[in-house]
């Protein structure tokens, strides 16, 4: 019976992973901590902040995948930010640990609008433990081998932003790697693209007697080869404390997501993902927490967050 519980987890995860093989990590609450994706983001708007984020995918499946992230970023002096990002991913017998250190520069082309460039260097540490994997007999096989390997990659972005406005453009991993995948019962190496972030957002303020603020904004990921990514966020901001909204992954799933300030300094949130796909709607739900804390305050409002 645990034999057969195990075989179905792993032929879920494994489907799952030849359908979105192609797509680099998706976290709901990427936008409080962008240079995991852009590494101009460092040190915009001369602050210093550290977030961090762990999602737990598909609640009660066994071995279903985890991922935590963590991002730091500050200015430097010089109009140069400086950063380190790094995401853990975690799913049945296979590990990666992108690690990446962010260097941007900033522009300013307007009274109130910047733009910033920023380079990426790092790589993936990649590991396969086949000794997870339980098999009817008591014979090692062959095709079934442990992998580890470190894979050196680079990458660029670019972000123009202004009191009221973002749009982020990026490439965090240029090069292409190699990784293992499933193949007709066999282990065979899968070639990961490039992925390229789209991303803008624009504040709405409402004329109440309340300060509201209407955030809405989107990611767009694209990778030859695989479906076009899209989220679709709105969020609504409650004088400076609390942030409520939504996101919409188009044609995979939707989520709630809320932000509380505990402090000028320290913000905590939450997303409860659903998905909305017929082949993994049994797959049940996703949740995720993040923190960010702020080591100074800026003065320049953050439309991204």
């Amino acid at each position: 019976m645990k034999i057969i519980k195990n075989i179905s987890a792993g032929a879920l995860l494994l489907f799952s992973s030849m359908l979105f093989a192609q797509q680099e990590t998706i976290l709901t609450t990427y936008r409080y901590h962008m240079n995991l994706v852009n590494p101009a983001y460092v040190g915009v708007d001369n602050e210093t902040a550290l977030a961090t984020t762990f999602r737990k995918q598909w609640t009660g499946i066994e071995n279903a995948p985890e991922t935590q992230a963590l991002s730091f970023g500050t200015p430097v002096g010089g109009n140069i930010g400086l950063g380190v990002s790094m995401v853990y991913d975690k799913t049945f017998v296979e590990k990666q640990t992108q690690l990446g250190i962010d260097l941007s520069y900033k522009m300013q082309v307007g009274e109130l609008t910047d733009l910033y460039f920023g380079i990426k260097a790092g790589g993936n540490f990649y590991n396969v433990n086949a000794a997870g994997l339980e098999t009817y007999s008591n014979q090692s096989d062959p095709a079934l081998a442990n992998i580890n390997q470190f894979n050196p990659n680079v990458g660029v972005g670019a972000l123009l932003k202004s009191d009221k406005y973002f749009v982020s453009l990026s490439v965090p991993r240029i090069l292409n790697t190699e990784r293992a995948k499933n193949k007709d019962g066999y282990t065979a190496v899968a070639t990961d693209r490039p992925h390229v972030y789209l991303s803008s957002g624009y504040n709405f303020d409402l004329e109440t007697t309340t300060l509201l603020i209407l955030k809405p904004s989107f990611m767009m990921r694209y990778v030859n080869g695989a479906p076009l990514s899209v989220d679709l966020n709105l969020m609504l901001q409650i004088e400076e404390f609390l942030e409520i909204g939504g996101s919409y992954r188009v044609n995979n799933a939707y989520a709630a997501m809320a932000g509380i300030t505990i402090s000028k300094h320290l913000t905590f949130g939450y997303a409860y993902e659903t998905n909305t796909g017929k082949v993994m709607a049994s797959a049940k739900n996703s949740n995720e927490f993040f923190l960010r804390f702020k080591f100074n305050t800026s003065k320049k409002s953050n439309p991204e967050y």
